[in-house]
């Protein structure tokens, strides 16, 4: 194993320095969230703006970010990405509106 978290998509993730991830979520232009991972949530948002993104962003494209949130190393924004996905929209939008107005400021996941 090289290190790289290889993405259902194809697409690769390389940790940074710190070994910081970021769980993010997009809300879709109709209406849907998506939740995902990566280390650079701005390149990756520009992935999913362009069509080269995940399988669903190229089927439902972004709006815009609702919230992004640092976790300290891959292992931990993983399990949140996964508690995240177990909810439905409303309880996504919920999430969203108890973050903090800086919400990449701590990982406060369900």
């Amino acid at each position: 194993m090289t290190g790289m978290a290889e993405k259902p998509d194809g697409a690769k993730d390389k940790p940074n320095r710190q070994g910081a991830w970021t769980l993010y979520l997009i809300e879709c232009r109709d209406g849907s969230i998506y939740t995902g991972i990566a280390v650079d949530v701005a390149a990756r948002y520009a992935a999913h703006a362009a069509g080269k993104g995940a399988r669903y962003t190229r089927a439902h494209p972004p709006a815009r970010l609702l919230a992004s949130i640092e976790y300290p190393d891959h292992s931990s924004a993983l399990k949140a990405e996964y508690r995240v996905k177990q909810l439905s929209a409303a309880a996504k939008r919920v999430f969203v509106s108890t973050l903090p107005t800086r919400p990449s400021e701590g990982p406060s996941a369900p």
